[in-house]
């Protein structure tokens, strides 16, 4: 059974629930039981062992636990001899049945159906009459691992919170990213370093700072079991939803990850991994939301840790917060000399160029190159995100560039690689196929420029190719009769004053000189024009379709005339007709 059949089958649910639920509230029952029978399914195996030891441990007075989950096989396990089939054999204890089932699980999963808020919808189910049969209806789906591998239930999960989500009216893209991005995200952070994760028993960690519902993680984890089953990938966490955290927390639990590493809580505001660093990075922060709750702890930790903090290089304006993520990534770089970090973050098309020199995001676009951090950014297509069709980026950064990629950045324009979904999901209409991420990821590992029918799809520049000087532009300050007003006093004492009115600025490109430009552009219209060098600013931004835009030469005169001529004698033809 594929997920999108068994997510309709689980869906079905819903149709109890409706008179005494609302719609938006439907994921509060189903969500969690889903968790609940998959936990269920994955024990019964071992269930028998388990208990049998649990039993003797008891008898011999012993702390059962570290024996209970080598019985168990799992991260994770169940001391009731309930399951979820056994409840039903009760109809009249089901409430006290499923709360006894439910405080036998380990501490973890007991976390887990806390963050949902469980106890409370299964009182609210009693009341109503319809906790039986909404525990009969999931105790029939079978979501044992034989039936439905880790990686279709991960899918199954997005499919229900997109769906809870939509009929919420909520923004279903800030609890998950298209697997198909995910895999091309990975491919892009592991594609250099294939030689050292082949060699037997390699351990690296990876990080999701905005987790979700943990798809980043396991895809990363995923990718690289296919590439070296003997490898292992430590995944760590942080996620501000309650139900996307319960269910990142509950897949990591099923996977074998230790489930502490998976924090609750608001990532910029309160760091759940302090001190902390990663060889390996993924993260989709939400686009354009702003961080206006969270400003004072964020302000503070900028003035008063500056670069010993996560926000040194600076603050971007408060609408749109998607650069402290990058700044928050950054922090957790692992350092170069202890091996070094790489990692990957979507974000929309505003961190690209946004704020003028001096600005908050100029400034955190000049500390990214100037100190070499940026490999690649990678133009998405449009339409491929569930809650936005805006154009996005894949920023690739990282602290151990390979030689031939130092001081240099690599733009890859790939929003002509997609092809049409076959029925769309929320905003996502597109979708990358494997043949599209194997040409990105390619074009990314060869590094050169290069070009697809006639148009360039991979281009290199220098770090300061981004970077210019903001000038001030003065010109004198006349009286009416047109003669220069002189300063009478202090520094500006026998100088021209400067009109204010007449102020203009330029940008100067960091590799050209500031007086040879200002000779050629801007004396030849103002002779008496000069340079206010204090007010001079360095700032940076990446156009990035500038650089893929091709001119294309409008068609010649000739041509659009004879179009013109034909169509307005084709007019008068229609005028001539309607007279006779």
């Amino acid at each position: 059974m594929n997920q999108q059949a068994l997510s309709s089958l689980i869906w079905s649910v819903a149709d109890l629930l409706r008179g005494d639920y609302r719609q938006s509230e439907y994921g509060k029952v189903i969500l969690p039981f889903t968790v609940l029978r998959r936990l269920d399914c994955v024990l019964e195996a071992t269930k028998k062992a388990v208990l049998t030891e649990y039993a003797a441990k008891q008898k011999a007075e012993i702390n059962p636990e570290p024996f209970l989950f080598r019985k168990a096989g799992q991260s994770f396990f169940n001391t009731s001899p309930m399951d979820m089939k056994k409840l039903m054999g009760d109809q009249d204890h089901i409430k006290e049945n499923l709360f006894s089932y439910i405080q036998a699980f380990s501490p973890a999963v007991r976390d887990i159906f806390e963050c949902f808020d469980f106890y409370t919808q299964i009182e609210r189910l009693a009341k109503a009459s319809l906790l039986y049969m909404v525990v009969e209806k999931f105790a029939n789906v079978d979501l044992h691992p034989e039936a439905v591998s880790n990686s279709q239930m991960g899918l199954v999960f997005e499919e229900l919170i997109r769906k809870f989500a939509e009929i919420s009216n909520e923004t279903a893209g800030e609890h998950f990213t298209p697997r198909e991005v995910i895999r091309l995200m990975v491919n892009l952070l592991f594609i250099e370093d294939d030689e050292v994760l082949a060699k037997p028993g390699v351990v690296r960690t990876m990080y999701d700072p905005t987790a979700g519902t943990g798809g980043m993680l396991s895809t990363a984890g995923e990718h690289l079991e296919e590439l070296n089953p003997q490898a292992r990938l430590t995944m760590f966490g942080q996620e501000l939803n309650d139900e996307s955290y319960a269910i990142c927390k509950a897949d990591m639990l099923i996977k074998g990850q230790d489930v502490d590493n998976i924090v609750a809580g608001n990532t910029l505001s309160d760091d759940g991994h302090p001190c902390k660093t990663f060889d390996y990075m993924l993260s989709n922060p939400p686009f354009g939301v702003e961080w206006k709750k969270v400003e004072k702890e964020i302000r503070k930790e900028h003035e008063q840790q500056g670069f010993n903090g996560r926000f040194g290089p600076g603050l971007p304006r408060v609408s749109d917060g998607s650069l402290l993520f990058l700044l928050h990534l950054i922090s957790k770089m692992r350092p170069a000399v202890e091996g070094g970090s790489r990692f990957g973050i979507v974000l929309n098309g505003s961190p690209l160029f946004t704020g003028g020199a001096g600005s908050g995001e100029s400034e955190i676009r000049r500390y990214v190159l100037e100190n070499d951090l940026l490999e690649a950014i990678i133009g998405l297509p449009t339409d491929m995100f569930y809650n936005t069709g805006i154009s996005t980026y894949i920023w690739i950064l990282s602290n151990r560039k390979p030689a031939s990629r130092k001081g240099l950045v690599q733009l890859i324009d790939a929003s002509a690689f997609w092809q049409k979904m076959r029925k769309s999901l929320g905003s996502k209409r597109k979708e990358l196929s494997d043949e599209h991420i194997a040409r990105i990821t390619q074009n990314f590992g060869a590094f050169v420029e290069a070009e697809a029918d006639g148009k360039p799809i991979s281009r290199i520049f220098k770090n300061q190719d981004f970077g210019y000087r903001t000038i001030t532009v003065e010109r004198p300050l006349r009286d009416e009769q047109g003669k220069i007003v002189l300063g009478t006093k202090g520094k500006l004492k026998g100088k021209p004053l400067a009109d204010s009115s007449l102020r203009d600025t330029e940008n100067v490109p960091l590799a050209e000189d500031v007086e040879v430009y200002f000779q050629r552009e801007v004396l030849p219209h103002a002779p008496d024009a000069w340079i206010d060098h204090d007010k001079t600013k360095v700032g940076y931004e990446i156009p990035f379709n500038r650089h893929f835009y091709v001119f294309a030469p409008p068609r010649p005169l000739v041509v659009i005339d004879a179009e013109l001529k034909e169509c307005t004698d084709r007019i008068l033809a229609m005028i001539g007709g309607l007279t006779k």
